[in-house]
């Protein structure tokens, strides 16, 4: 989950404001926590920079994944700033806000590709990016003291299937601008080579699929549009019809109709219908690849879904990884659907790709650091592992200032560079999520 804070001449910038889900408020490796500590919904804790509201200039709200969005529903009313975005994060945003009846209550500023806004004293501009949601966006946040390049999630797709290709000369451009300070994507540092492309996991999930018969299931992250249009694409390709299980879906789907990612020329079947179909002829979409029990897949594995019951011949395939920490909730899933005769394919485990991160391989990162050539590197979103990694390729590209700090850590990027650790307060707060 992310909370960023930028300050200069005595004010703050806030970047992201996320959630992260079935999270301890403390990690388990200081304090030996059991599952029993843990809570389904988790926000950074504000405490800093809500004892400083009147300094906060805005919010930037980079793109609409969770991680990132999901908090202001249930913190902004500690900081109340102006919220700036694109139009598809601010209607994910405005849906959230209107289902914690605060509909209307956060002033939301609608920015669009390379405009440029004057934020107290920060100009900040939004730069396409490519990455595994509609509308997501680096920036470039600029001030008297100098540039800063914040990278939020990304990687170089050059056939994302929806959206914009990925536009390199656009961070060639930013070795013009004598940048400060790169503050960049970590996921991925161990990962060698490049990230796969969306039309690469379109062409496995097609091979894939294909030759299967019986019912096929898949399990994939709601706001991958990208993926459902090729799942809907392998859908009219193969004599299936594609449903959604799972409101989620329904609701990301809705969205990139409202903003137009969805193409006009694909349609969707009716989930009440899907299950008087051949199963043959039935390709199902459905939420909790990560094993969430009150998901789509898992009541499919439990047969307890009013819509769709799965039988001995059936498939479901995960485009989605197993995210760190929830091994065994999948590995539940998993067990049930063996019971149940309906055989089961984990992205790791594929020979053709049927999942592609959203985050820059190493190679991705090293063209990066070579195209914008900032004066000082500081990795984040990761573990201490990944946020290493990162500083290393940076120093292979002749970044010489290479700050890895943690939570809580204050940098200081100019006039003399350095980090100040321990210097804020960052912990977690617990989120009492409706049903």
């Amino acid at each position: 989950m992310n909370l960023n804070l930028y300050g200069h001449d005595g004010q703050w910038l806030m970047v992201d404001c996320g959630v992260s889900f079935n999270e301890p408020l403390y990690p388990a490796a200081d304090t030996g926590v059991t599952k029993d500590a843990l809570f389904s919904v988790v926000a950074p804790d504000p405490e800093f920079i809500t004892s400083r509201k009147e300094q906060l200039a805005g919010l930037v709200i980079t793109h609409a994944h969770e991680d990132h969005v999901g908090a202001v529903p249930y913190i902004w009313q500690r900081f109340r700033c102006p919220v700036y975005t694109t139009p598809f994060t601010a209607e994910v945003l405005r849906r959230k806000l209107a289902r914690e009846n605060m509909a209307g209550r956060v002033p939301i500023i609608e920015v669009s590709e390379n405009s440029t806004h004057t934020i107290g004293p920060f100009t900040v501009r939004w730069l396409a990016i490519t990455h595994s949601i509609p509308d997501p966006y680096a920036i470039l946040i600029d001030t008297s003291a100098g540039k800063i390049f914040h990278t939020a999630d990304w990687k170089i797709d050059a056939q994302p299937v929806s959206g914009k290709p990925f536009q390199h000369t656009l961070y060639q451009a930013l070795q013009d601008e004598n940048i400060l300070a790169m503050v960049g994507d970590s996921t991925n540092a161990l990962k060698p080579g490049m990230s796969l492309s969306e039309r690469n996991c379109f062409d496995g999930l097609l091979s894939v699929i294909k030759p299967l018969k019986g019912r096929v299931v898949v399990a994939c992250f709601a706001s991958n549009i990208a993926r459902l249009i090729s799942l809907a694409r392998i859908a009219q390709r193969t004599g299936r019809y594609l449903a959604l299980l799972g409101r989620s879906l329904i609701n990301m789907v809705s969205i990139a109709r409202a903003q137009g990612f969805w193409p006009e020329d694909i349609t969707l079947a009716d989930p009440e219908h899907i299950g008087y179909l051949p199963p043959e002829e039935v390709l199902v979409v459905a939420t909790g690849s990560q094993g969430e029990p009150r998901a789509a897949l898992s009541r499919l594995a439990t047969n307890s879904h009013p819509q769709l019951e799965l039988a001995r011949g059936d498939h479901v395939i995960f485009s989605s990884i197993v995210i760190p920490g929830n091994e065994k909730p999948v590995e539940r899933l998993l067990s049930r659907f063996a019971a149940m005769g309906v055989s089961t394919l984990l992205s790791e485990d594929s020979p053709l790709p049927v999942h592609a991160s959203g985050h820059p391989c190493a190679e991705e990162l090293k063209l990066m650091y070579h195209w914008v050539k900032p004066e000082i590197a500081i990795p984040v979103h990761g573990e201490a592992a990944h946020l290493q990694a990162h500083a290393d390729i940076a120093k292979l590209c002749g970044i010489r200032k290479t700050y890895v700090g943690t939570n809580g850590d204050l940098y200081r990027l100019a006039p003399q560079a350095g980090i100040k650790r321990g210097a804020v307060k960052a912990g977690r707060i617990p989120i009492r999520e409706k049903d």
